[in-house]
């Protein structure tokens, strides 16, 4: 393989993405280099090339939602080879000895390295990676369909595991686009009675297709009350100040409403309601390597997959804008066509 990678990048805020080429340098002992096959465009693709959080450097190789072969393993890998089909997500390596990385919690390692911060990501012929960090793709799992899994997929399904959701349980996902669309998929295998909240009626045939049970417009406060005190947990998978306090009511004791989107404005909550019925309210980032693996195979196991839209990857610029747009149903996935 070429030690030059071809790549899409931004080279300032807001600029369109235009060719670049550069070296990785050597290849470090515990790394693998993956041929790109397909990589999905996330909204944090789109925040880190505008440079919405404050931390992008340019020129910028976005995308983290890659599926692709292995190429080059580094010597003391021993647990992938050369030809292996594996996805990369939004973290690229950690420290591996820190409590949380010794826990199991990798995730949570307060020095992981994100996969397009500070270096060069996916929208390329080839990306690098820790390989403790780079997931085999289970059979039955659609590498055109995959790379969103690693992104929006996981980040959905670690608060499943995490905090024990069961499959008695009566859950609640607010938002159905990118993330709540693959929420409601695997809620629904894992035996959920699942309740959509969305503030769009348009969307509510498309939400019990994708597995909800019922739907709930969460404008309409008569349909909220009703709801008071039944629910056993409640993902929030949008980025916008809501009604936070309706859906604490609508936790049921010992509840928990857990966010996993990038909301910008502080979230404010009476105390007395959380106290008296035992409630919590959370968040959590993406997953750890192995609740990544457990998720692929429960995805093979029941036939998940992100609902996607397919571009060639020398049409990035259309890509991107087809997410501003706000037209995208639910993901976008890049195919790899530079040569």
């Amino acid at each position: 393989m070429s030690t030059t990678i071809k790549a899409y990048a931004a080279t300032a805020p807001k600029s369109p993405l235009t060719p670049f080429e550069y070296s990785p340098g050597p290849l470090g002992d515990e790394q693998v280099d993956i041929a790109v096959s397909y990589c999905g465009v996330c909204h944090s693709d789109l925040s880190m090339v505008e440079n919405d959080w404050g931390m992008s450097v340019y020129p910028l190789v976005g995308g983290h939602e890659v599926i692709g072969k292995v190429v080059a393993i580094g010597g003391q890998v021993k647990h992938l080879k050369v030809g292996q089909t594996v996805g990369l997500g939004w973290y690229s390596g950690s420290c591996m000895t820190c409590h949380q990385c010794m826990s199991g919690d990798h995730n949570l390692c307060p020095t992981a390295e994100g996969t397009i911060i500070h270096r060069h990501g996916g929208f390329a012929t080839q990306v690098r990676a820790q390989a403790a960090w780079t997931i085999p793709l289970p059979e039955g799992v659609d590498p055109a369909k995959a790379g969103p899994l690693f992104c929006g997929g996981i980040t959905v399904f670690n608060p499943i595991v995490q905090f024990g959701v069961k499959p008695t349980d009566r859950v609640g996902v607010i938002g159905i686009g990118g993330l709540g669309h693959m929420a409601l998929k695997f809620l629904h295998a894992w035996g959920c009675d699942v309740v959509a909240f969305t503030s769009s009626d348009s969307k509510r045939d498309e939400a019990l297709q994708l597995g909800a049970n019922s739907v709930v417009n969460s404008r309409n406060s008569a349909e909220m009350e009703k709801l008071a005190g039944s629910f056993n947990f409640i993902l929030s998978t949008v980025n916008v100040k809501l009604d936070w306090q309706a859906y604490v009511n609508a936790l049921a004791p010992k509840g928990r409403l857990h966010t996993v989107g990038a909301i910008a404005e502080p979230v404010s909550l009476a105390a007395f309601p959380m106290l008296a019925a035992q409630r919590s309210f959370s968040g959590s980032p993406l997953g750890s390597p192995a609740t990544t693996a457990t998720m692929l195979d429960f995805a093979a196991r029941h036939d998940i997959a992100p609902t996607t839209e397919l571009f060639p990857m020398s049409k990035i610029n259309d890509a991107f804008e087809h997410l501003k747009s706000g037209k995208a149903r639910y993901r976008i996935v890049l195919q790899n066509d530079l040569n």
